[in-house]
């Protein structure tokens, strides 16, 4: 991962605020042929006993899950916002223009879980992301002979995180009247990403 010292975030909690508020992440893999795998997951994102456990299901027999039980190392993306930052923003604009964004890389080994753990999975992904204890999408709301149907085609995980690694790029490599400029254009843009970039790097400041 593109790391340099200081485009990292050192701040477990803001990384770990970072990673539940952007928990639709990539889950990437490689099978026993070598070849890449990767499937866009919901996960719920738990701290057990010192270590970063990441929880979540996919479906059965597909090309990823047959690639993970050939091999459990994984490595799971996690992106936030990002946008194009140019070059003619900067106090000497003879330089190449960039991209600013935040990501997260959580690398560690899956294992499948039971029907019931499954079951539960089930239930703590709809109470979250449904944020609404009236919902009538809840796990405990459905039929339980729809959800016995579905159950067969899906499989429960977790994953142990053995590293995280981090990218905060918001141009703490400027000077301040670079800085300040590039606030200010994103600010004037209506792009989603382009607002919060800004909002981010005012935040922080340099």
């Amino acid at each position: 991962m593109y790391s340099p010292n200081y485009f990292r975030e050192n701040d477990t909690a803001v990384v770990m605020d970072f990673i539940r508020q952007n928990s639709f992440a990539v889950l990437c893999a490689c099978g026993a042929d070598n070849q890449p795998v990767a499937t866009q997951v919901p996960f719920l994102i738990e701290e057990r006993n010192g270590s970063l456990i990441l929880i979540g299901h996919i479906q059965r027999k597909t090309d990823h899950h047959l690639a993970l039980e050939q091999n459990p190392n994984v490595l799971v993306l996690f992106t936030g916002a990002h946008t194009y930052i140019s070059a003619s923003w900067y106090t000497n604009p003879q330089v190449a223009s960039t991209w600013n964004y935040m990501s997260v890389q959580a690398k560690g080994k899956i294992s499948f879980l039971d029907e019931d753990s499954l079951r539960n999975i089930l239930q703590r992904t709809t109470t979250q992301y449904e944020n609404n204890p009236h919902s009538t999408a809840l796990y405990e709301k459905m039929p339980e002979e729809y959800i016995a149907k579905q159950i067969k085609a899906i499989i429960g995980f977790e994953i142990e995180v053995t590293e995280l690694q981090n990218t905060f790029k918001l141009s703490q490599n400027r000077e301040e009247t670079s800085y300040k400029n590039i606030i200010h254009q994103l600010k004037e843009s209506n792009e989603p990403g382009a607002t919060r970039i800004a909002e981010e790097m005012e935040k922080r400041g340099l």
